[in-house]
């Protein structure tokens, strides 16, 4: 119970109660790109984030269970057309790298093929692989801007 609530008010108030809150949300971000890429998000993709949050954040659960939290907190707002779409998302993750030059490094390709290998059917993986290039032409023109 108590560590239901605690996790409540970190998510409610995650931009002062949490160290790097903008780092955690643009990893998050990242990250839905990929598991909102069908509309759904699929047991595999579900395994695969955990796995991602944990080794992201090696020494910290409750961050790591933060960005899980945010991930589907963003992939529900998409879901559910509530003030986010997949469009507005590729906007903002564009805009970011762009003005926070170090969040390229944060881009990190091998896991984000973690979660491409649960994709299923040509299309979702078709516009995954899309997804994948747009990233690493994003993390790739923002680092020879450097």
């Amino acid at each position: 119970m108590f560590k239901s609530l605690k996790r409540n008010i970190k998510k409610i108030f995650r931009e002062l109660l949490v160290y790097h809150h903008s780092s955690l949300e643009y990893r998050a971000k990242i990250l839905t790109l990929i598991v909102s890429a069908n509309g759904e998000m699929s047991e595999c993709e579900k395994e695969k984030l955990i796995e991602i949050a944990s080794e992201i954040y090696k020494n910290d659960a409750d961050r790591a269970e933060l960005l899980i939290d945010t991930v589907n907190e963003y992939h529900t707002k998409i879901i559910t057309n509530n003030g986010l779409d997949f469009e507005h998302l590729i906007q903002l993750v564009q805009k970011e790298t762009k003005e926070v030059k170090r969040y390229h490094k944060k881009i990190d390709m091998n896991m984000l093929m973690k979660l491409h290998a649960c994709a299923e059917g040509e299309d979702e993986i078709l516009f995954q692989k899309r997804i994948l290039d747009f990233l690493r032409n994003l993390k790739d023109e923002v680092r020879e801007g450097e």
